[in-house]
């Protein structure tokens, strides 16, 4: 059972240290790390939306762009065919993500209202927080790049 479990992880973390798949991973974050800030920006500057709501529309639309790349580009030789596993990797990657949208809204709200940081600097160090788990998540859960060893 040891043994077993050893190679488990042993095997994950191999597939997690794919220095291309983390590049792709990374830059497509940037993409929507960008996307995610600039409709921040929008909503709380354009709207009576404070920081806290207008991340969680800025959260889903760049969310929604990190998919659809990542499914084209990062992960494109991962996952079932077909509609209906491209609809269940989306509903995956929204629930992995919610994850990373935690851990960013609560770096985001700590440093905005316990330490009165801008609230577009705290969203990019919330952003880099959840980079981790999301890389993780995403890699493990989602596309499952630990099946077949590429």
């Amino acid at each position: 059972m040891a043994n077993s479990f050893t190679e488990a992880v042993r095997v994950r973390l191999k597939a997690l240290l794919s220095s291309t798949r983390l590049g792709q991973f990374a830059s497509v974050g940037v993409v929507g790390a960008t996307v995610d800030t600039f409709a921040l920006f929008l909503l709380v500057e354009v709207t009576i939306l404070g920081p806290v709501g207008g991340k969680v529309l800025a959260w889903e639309l760049g969310i929604v762009v990190i998919f659809v790349i990542n499914e084209r580009w990062t992960f494109a030789t991962y996952g079932d065919p077909g509609a209906r596993a491209l609809g269940r990797r989306f509903l995956r990657s929204n629930a992995v993500r919610f994850a990373g949208f935690i851990v960013t809204l609560t770096v985001l709200t700590i440093l905005v209202y316990w330490f009165d940081v801008w609230y577009l600097a705290a969203n990019v160090i919330g952003i880099g927080v959840g980079f981790v788990v999301n890389y993780t998540c995403e890699s493990l859960y989602t596309w499952k790049v630990h099946r077949d060893g590429r």
